[in-house]
């Protein structure tokens, strides 16, 4: 049974996690040859405060972005 771990920042709707992880399924049923129903898949989802990328914090990054 595959299991799957995605790390990410916060701020996806469930809808686009939902996508995400049934694409992630499909990949492995084609690549792996495994049963969609022996697919685990879980998201780990980090506040974007808590979260840095080159000495900034994500919501830094994202305040320079303009968003």
């Amino acid at each position: 049974m595959p299991e799957i771990t995605v790390n990410m920042a916060a701020g996806r709707t469930d809808k686009q996690k939902a996508g995400m992880m049934r694409d992630i399924t499909q990949a492995l049923v084609t690549h792996l040859g495994v049963a969609a129903e022996d697919v685990v898949i879980q998201i780990n989802e980090a506040p974007l405060t808590n979260k840095m990328k080159g000495g900034k914090t994500f919501v830094e990054r994202k305040a320079a972005q303009g968003k």
